[in-house]
């Protein structure tokens, strides 16, 4: 019998037309791998998270094998391509309502890892939030 085609691009898509249709504002969350072009300062764990909004990537195509788009990071046009295998998730910022996925099996093997990952930011000050102070 022959292999079916995975209906994670299908469920992908219609999650993703869910959350445009409701004004949500769709993420994916990727591991990164040699096959992804993402922008590696970018990446944190191996991971990242690409919000597909319309108002955050031009020329979005989600096809079957490949998620393509052209977003700016830093102010800086970057062409995206993420393998379909990679996607771990897709879900709306706004109330985390989405779907998990498992990942192919290379997906989980070789993880790449930033060496150019910024620094981490410093612990905040033990009070939560950083106050806004007025200066005459």
């Amino acid at each position: 019998m022959a292999q079916l085609p995975s209906t994670k691009p299908y469920l992908l898509r219609a999650i993703w037309e869910w959350c445009c249709d409701n004004n949500f504002t769709p993420h994916i969350s990727v591991v990164v791998d040699k096959h992804t072009q993402v922008p590696r300062e970018f990446v944190k764990g191996g991971q990242i998270v690409l919000n597909l909004g319309s108002g955050a990537t031009n020329k979005l195509h989600i096809g079957n094998d490949f998620i393509d788009f052209q977003a700016r990071f830093g102010g800086i046009a970057r062409d995206i391509s993420v393998p379909m295998g990679q996607v771990s998730a897709i879900y709306a910022r706004e109330n985390g309502a989405g779907m998990v996925f498992d990942l192919e099996e290379e997906a989980l093997l070789a993880p790449v890892v930033s060496d150019d990952a910024p620094e981490p930011e410093p612990p905040r000050p033990a009070g939560g939030r950083p106050k806004l102070q007025r200066i005459k």
